[in-house]
């Protein structure tokens, strides 16, 4: 049996935040499409991304989220979507944690 493969938002906040890409300028347009294929890429395969090294791990994150694993898929123009994968005996979800560009992807990664 096949587990069932989905993809969520950590909270409705960011739900709602890709949502509003959807009606934003030509470059929110062309990131919610971006996070659009992630999102159908995840749902293939969870572990389509570059599993990140638990030392590369933001503190923030670790106290927020509480993680077990952490991914990053790279978008394009640069741009990059952290999620974290959790699942069970049914199914597997990918937990999509925020996105940014390659400039503030560094600064939260100290890189």
């Amino acid at each position: 049996m096949n587990k069932q493969t989905n993809v969520a938002f950590i909270t409705q906040k960011l739900k709602e935040q890709f949502e509003d890409l959807k009606n934003g300028k030509f470059e929110d347009k062309q990131l919610y499409q971006f996070i659009g294929r992630a999102i159908d890429d995840l749902k293939q395969n969870p572990l389509c991304g570059i599993k990140i090294p638990k030392k590369l791990w933001p503190k923030e994150y670790i106290q927020k989220y509480h993680l077990t694993n952490l991914w990053k898929y790279d978008l394009p123009n640069a741009w990059r979507l952290i999620y974290t994968i959790e699942s069970d005996e049914l199914k597997i979800v990918s937990i999509i944690l925020e996105w940014f560009n390659h400039k503030d992807y560094e600064k939260r990664f100290n890189y």
